[in-house]
């Protein structure tokens, strides 16, 4: 495969389109974003699909050719009658919330492997025929530790993809497989390669967003592998006809986008199969694999695929949680420097503007700036003043409480194109007061040049009425201006434990001072402390006596009403009630009305709540908080979520019983999720009483995401959202 090179500029000064945005694809591409691939009303031809009833088991439809491989007369008939007594008994008591492996089924030709999922009252089986390299069972699973081991000792990242690589090509037999890595805008790109010589590469190829539109990307977490055998194939249909808006989310076999068959087509690829790479629940990438001719995976290989996957995915997350450990030690050596000095008796902005270099490198930044009201000091390389105070401007109408931070200063902020070289990153904190003192550090333009597998300015083509997509992959090299090096996660963090740092010895520094002040008269001493703590305490105090006479009022109205329904509801706002009190009063004990450390917040709140439900569930929690910093506000509704979901689990999953609950805090780059499994009695039906649209509500204003999976036994229920907002330059 010939491989060229066009090169293009991405300067606003040369191009009218301004900054190259591979978002730009000519044609709407949105359509590909809601094209029913979930419901193609098809599967490809190298297997059968069955429908069957769950309760009496009789097949009601099917696709494939059925009549050729199985049997000429199979509607209407039982699953016993198609596949044997020993696979239909085996659904009977089979789980209905994963895929269930039937195994060996005799058809009319050969042996078929046999799967089935449960949707909607029926059994969708699956059925291909019998196929693999692997002789059997022992030399494969000896093959993957070898496997697992190889990866286990790759020294990085790099070193892991490779072998990764090498190891799926051997273990699928395809001429190329490519490990594909999401960046943050969902594009992606080939960081390892493993091919025979006659093909091209596409190494540090990018690949644009669209290319896998979001609908597909959320099918390769439930489908984690994904094979077209032969991308010329012709669709078999659903029978009867009724039946093609059928929902094949979870069938391998689904039919694919006749887009997609295209694309690969152009790329002159014969059969294709991708195996996600999903870690902590998140896509992550694709092991992407190309053949020149028809070729196929047996249910084995998947199955060992998909554990190789797994594997892998287990590998990075080990290697980017060390790798983030490692520069959070980094950075906290710098920090502890810093933190030595601002406890001295020197002003504030003394002693920030002696350590600005040791600011600067801490978080390796070029340049870094500080203004407090008219004073400005910089050091390292920065912009002109002029310029400086005209971002400081900028930062305080747009900054708020979290850091401020984006690789692309220049799409956030227009006027930053004309110094972009210099102040491309920006990374700023406001240190809040009568004299607010900002901070900013700044990282130099980084002209980077991207390879493309083709233009992906012209990601689609039109013709006539159809959208097709592009023919070209040859390499497409694009010069971007305008972008820094992004700043990572712990370097954010860093910048606001700074900030942190610095209203605490300003706060410190206040309270000496007003010491020193006070000391003159023994009636003032203290008093401003005194009566601040007073009056926090006062107002909660006052607060929680409210509630509790609204509580108490509930309940004597609950006892008087002879209506059971309307007690119920009367018991129900008053449990609600104290959940408000319980948040309440754990967040008026801590200090920092702005930021609060989520897990010691919500550590703190488990406690009280396991007091005030009674001491049979002192050992029923267990709980796992990795440490997050997050602004209050944030932090009330989470406490109010998390009240609201141990309220679900003793109201719903044990029926007012006692029994276990695991609470635990995990991060994702920048969200977290919030997790709170029982050993109940799962979920059963539909909520949408007060407390689930409460819960929705408070959801909705986290800007987050909720789902409810099976925890065999009983409900994990998941909550993601973001830890703070985002850069919009990184936004697709």
């Amino acid at each position: 495969m010939t491989q060229l090179s066009a090169t293009r500029t991405a300067d606003p000064a040369l191009d009218p389109r301004q900054d190259a945005d591979p978002s730009d694809l000519g044609p709407d591409l949105t359509v590909c974003d809601h094209e029913p691939i979930h419901i193609p009303g098809a599967i490809q031809p190298h297997g059968l699909l069955l429908i069957a009833n769950a309760e009496d088991q009789r097949v009601v439809g099917g696709a494939g050719d059925i009549e050729g491989m199985l049997a000429a007369k199979w509607t209407g008939r039982t699953l016993s009658e198609l596949l044997g007594a020993s696979p239909a008994s085996l659904l009977l008591d089979a789980p209905r919330d994963e895929t269930v492996v039937i195994g060996h089924v005799m058809g009319l030709r050969a042996a078929m492997d046999a799967t089935a999922r449960f949707q909607d009252g029926q059994w969708l089986i699956q059925l291909e025929p019998q196929a693999s390299l692997w002789t059997d069972a022992a030399s494969l699973l000896g093959w993957l530790d070898r496997a697992g081991s190889a990866l286990e000792r790759a020294t990085d990242l790099k070193a892991l993809c490779d072998r990764a690589a090498t190891s799926f090509r051997e273990l699928t037999g395809f001429d190329r497989v490519m490990i594909y890595r999401f960046l943050d805008d969902d594009a992606g790109v080939v960081i390892a390669e493993s091919r025979v010589p006659e093909l091209g590469s596409f190494l540090h190829h990018h690949f644009p967003a669209s290319d896998i539109p979001k609908q597909a990307r959320a099918l390769y977490i439930r489908n984690r592998v994904r094979v077209i055998p032969d991308v010329t194939y012709t669709p078999q249909p659903l029978r009867p006809r009724h039946l093609s808006q059928l929902d094949l989310s979870d069938i391998e076999l689904r039919s694919v986008s006749p887009i997609h068959l295209q694309y690969l087509r152009n790329m002159d690829v014969a059969a294709s199969a991708s195996i996600s790479i999903v870690k902590d629940g998140i896509l992550w990438g694709l092991v992407a694999c190309h053949n020149r001719t028809p070729r196929t995976l047996a249910f084995g290989q998947r199955m060992a695929c998909q554990a190789l996957a797994g594997s892998l995915a287990r590998q990075v997350s080990s290697r980017e949680e060390a790798e983030n450990y490692r520069e959070r030690l980094r950075l906290r050596s710098a920090e502890d420097v810093v933190s030595g000095k601002v406890l001295g008796e020197a002003p504030l902005a003394e002693i920030l503007i002696e350590t600005s270099e040791e600011l600067r490198r801490m978080l390796g930044a070029d340049g870094f700036a500080l203004l407090q009201g008219r004073d400005l000091h910089h050091t390292g390389r920065c912009a002109e003043e002029t310029d400086l105070r005209e971002i400081a401007a900028w930062v305080r109408t747009v900054g708020g409480v979290q850091a401020l931070h984006t690789h692309s200063l220049s799409k956030r902020f227009p006027r930053a194109a004309a110094y972009r070289a210099l102040a491309s990153g920006l990374l700023a904190v406001v240190l809040s007061g009568e004299e607010p003192i900002i901070l900013m550090w700044f990282r130099a333009e980084r002209v980077e040049l991207v390879n493309w597998a083709g233009n992906p300015h012209k990601a689609a083509n039109v013709v006539g009425d159809t959208l097709s997509p592009r023919a070209s992959f040859e390499a497409w090299t694009e010069e971007v201006h305008g972008h820094a090096k992004p700043w990572s996660l712990p370097e954010i963090e860093a910048a606001q434990r700074i900030v942190r740092e610095l209203y605490e010895a300003r706060q410190t520094r206040r309270i000496r001072e007003l010491n020193r002040e006070l000391a003159a008269t023994v009636a003032d001493r203290e008093s401003l402390l005194v009566q601040k703590d007073y009056l926090i305490k006062e107002v909660n105090h006052r607060v929680q006596n409210s509630l509790q006479l609204v509580s108490a009022f509930l309940a004597l109205q609950a006892r008087a009403e002879g209506n059971a329904g309307l007690s119920e509801a009367l018991s129900e706002a008053q449990r609600r009630l104290a959940a408000v009190a319980l948040v309440h009063r754990r967040l008026y004990s801590d200090d920092n009305v702005e930021m609060i450390d989520l897990a010691r917040y919500l550590d703190d709140l488990v406690s009280e709540m396991k007091s005030s439900m009674g001491p049979e569930w002192a050992e029923q929690f267990s709980t796992d908080f990795a440490p997050i910093i997050i602004p209050t506000d944030a932090a009330v509704n989470i406490g109010l979520i998390l009240t609201e979901l141990v309220i679900n689990a003793n109201k719903y999953a044990y029926s007012g019983a006692v029994g276990p609950i695991a609470i635990s805090l995990e991060q994702h780059r920048n969200r977290f999720r919030l997790i709170v499994a029982d050993q109940g009695q799962g979920m059963s039906g539909t909520r949408s009483g007060f407390g689930t649209r409460m819960l929705n509500a408070m959801v909705d204003r986290l800007g987050g995401t909720i789902e409810n999976t099976n925890n065999r036994p009983g409900l994990r229920v998941i909550l993601t959202a973001s830890i703070g907002a985002p850069d919009p330059a990184s936004l697709p």
